[in-house]
């Protein structure tokens, strides 16, 4: 099934908070693709970040329920303590599977599934972390015809992930946060 639907995915963990936020601040609307954002976060009672991410976002932002159908023009987080899955070009679901690089959401995981699904339409994005994750997926994106950014580690509050990242995948692109939203905002 051919999908024609555009997708772009955020990863990131340690210090990519503030890079999102500034991001957010400057899409412009509407957008042209949707966007989904994997972001390493503990499971609490406390769910502060996307009521913190929707006051800075030009559309709707919506944290993703299992089976949720992707909108266009709309920005998702994936929950805390679930593996963000694609089913098909039209709906996500959610996996509380075994954490994987440590991590659960884990953004190799998402990257996976996204690069099987959407192939060329989609564009992985990884920023600041402290571990690998999103390497791994970032290789798939890039095997299934997707597009590949990392942000440069020497603007990165933690740079292990991009540094990892830059010398492991194939990659189109080295970004910086000031730059981000200009990049998005081209597609």
């Amino acid at each position: 099934m051919e999908i024609d639907r555009r997708l772009l995915i955020i990863g990131g963990s340690a210090g990519s908070l503030s890079v999102i936020l500034d991001l957010l601040k400057n899409l412009e609307k509407p957008l042209k693709l949707v966007i989904v954002i994997v972001v390493h976060r503990k499971a609490s009672t406390s769910n502060i970040l996307p009521t913190l991410l929707k006051q800075f976002a030009p559309v709707d932002l919506l944290e993703i329920d299992d089976k949720m159908e992707l909108e266009d023009n709309k920005i998702y987080l994936a929950p805390a303590d679930f593996h963000l899955l694609f089913e098909d070009g039209n709906f996500m679901a959610l996996d509380r599977s075994e954490k994987f690089n440590y991590s659960r959401p884990s953004i190799d995981v998402t990257f996976r599934s996204a690069a099987e699904t959407f192939r060329e339409n989609l564009t992985g994005v990884l920023l600041s972390g402290a571990n690998s994750d999103g390497v791994e997926g970032l290789m798939y994106i890039k095997r299934y015809g997707g597009k590949v950014w990392i942000q440069d580690p020497e603007t990165a509050e933690v740079g292990y992930m991009p540094r990892v990242a830059m010398e492991n995948v194939d990659y189109d692109l080295i970004v910086s946060p000031k730059d981000l939203a200009k990049r998005i905002n081209e597609l």
